[in-house]
């Protein structure tokens, strides 16, 4: 279950919890609520730890000197260098 899945299961839940006015025989709406908002912050958190250690950190680069190019003494041999 991604993010958004846990979103859902917390707006769901508040939604029954907070906003309904139903009574059902044999189930507690506001119970079933409070079951769904703290599944969705279980599963944020969960996701949260595992974004964190997904996330790698590159280092930084290092530019490539193509040593052949360069002449050592700092001469280029002429016209054009090459």
């Amino acid at each position: 279950m991604g993010l958004g899945g846990c979103i859902i299961l917390i707006a769901v839940g508040a939604i029954l919890t907070f906003a309904t006015d139903w009574d059902m025989q044999g189930v507690n709406l506001d119970l079933v609520g409070v079951i769904f908002m703290i599944v969705g912050l279980i599963g944020v958190a969960t996701f949260s730890s595992i974004a964190k250690r997904r996330r790698v950190v590159m280092p930084p680069s290092t530019p490539v000197i193509d040593e052949s190019r360069h002449n050592r003494d700092g001469y280029g041999g002429g016209y054009g260098g090459v």
